[in-house]
């Protein structure tokens, strides 16, 4: 910074610069004092991505209620969820120093952000309402149809963040953050998927994403540890994370059998709600790490 400062200082001096291009310069310098760190972009990516995974969570704690599993601890669970997600988003908005995250004055994604808020606020009234005792049909099916946008525009923004990261960090290292993130989310789609054939709200078109959503979870964790050139990814070198990766991998070989199942009880899905959570948690861990890792 001081480098850039002497250069155009001198520049000023020899070429006589007229108040308009004083006035531009000290403008590019302001610009460059408020640049964003590798650091906070990588969190921005981290927690951008958080929220994909908070739909999906909210989604699946809506259908364990209705399934009558674990009501009150999936309530306060819920209630929990809804608070993170609506906190993250203004966090992402505005900033937030409690959660780590910078104001990132973009207005691309600023108009991205704009388009999540208002598809949470119509899912939000889902989550209210179920907290209220209502797990009628209607509000299970509206969860259903409302989920996925909500998860898709979310999707929009962190590949925003990561094409603005670029400048910031490697470019795959920014691949690396959004696709492990991506897998907290999977986590839980997932078990939402397997609740909804469950439920049997369109069981045969859920069944077939479920199989979907498995293949990119085990693909994306075996280019995380091992790389996949088509994915961007080029592998975890680092022992910790690799040795993370690894436990995400051993839970994942514990959950995948319920999932593979051709029906499921009443007590599979009860499994499945406690197994879903340590994968979920684990691999948040193995996020954060990568972050973490970003010097």
């Amino acid at each position: 910074m001081v480098f850039l400062y002497c250069i155009l200082r001198s520049m000023m001096k020899s070429l006589k610069f007229n108040l308009i291009s004083t006035l531009l310069i000290s403008f590019c310098l302001i610009l460059a004092a408020c640049g964003v760190t590798k650091q906070e972009m990588g969190m921005n990516i981290n927690l951008a991505g958080k929220q994909r995974m908070l739909t999906q969570k909210m989604s699946k704690e809506i259908l364990l209620i209705a399934k009558g599993i674990n009501v009150t601890e999936n309530q306060n669970h819920l209630h929990q969820t809804a608070i993170l997600f609506n906190q993250t988003i203004i966090g992402l908005f505005n900033g937030d120093s409690d959660l780590g995250l910078v104001k990132i004055e973009n207005p691309h994604i600023v108009q991205q952000l704009n388009r999540v808020a208002e598809l949470w606020k119509g899912f939000r009234e889902n989550v209210d309402t179920v907290l209220t005792g209502n797990t009628s049909t209607a509000v299970l099916n509206k969860t259903a149809q409302q989920n996925m946008p909500l998860l898709r525009e979310m999707n929009k923004v962190v590949k925003m963040y990561e094409r603005r990261s670029r400048s910031n960090l490697e470019p795959s290292m920014g691949v690396t953050i959004n696709l492990a993130g991506k897998q907290r989310m999977l986590t839980q789609k997932m078990t939402k998927e397997l609740l909804l054939v469950a439920i049997g709200i369109e069981p045969a078109a859920n069944q077939a994403r479920l199989k979907k959503t498995m293949f990119q979870f085990e693909r994306t964790l075996a280019g995380l540890l091992d790389g996949d050139a088509e994915l961007g990814l080029p592998g975890t070198f680092e022992p910790a994370i690799h040795a993370q990766l690894m436990l995400v991998k051993k839970l994942w070989n514990r959950y995948k059998p319920i999932l593979t199942k051709s029906k499921v009880s009443q007590a599979d899905l009860v499994t499945a709600s406690q197994l879903n959570l340590p994968l979920l948690k684990e691999m948040d861990k193995a996020v954060q790490m990568y972050v973490d890792s970003v010097k």
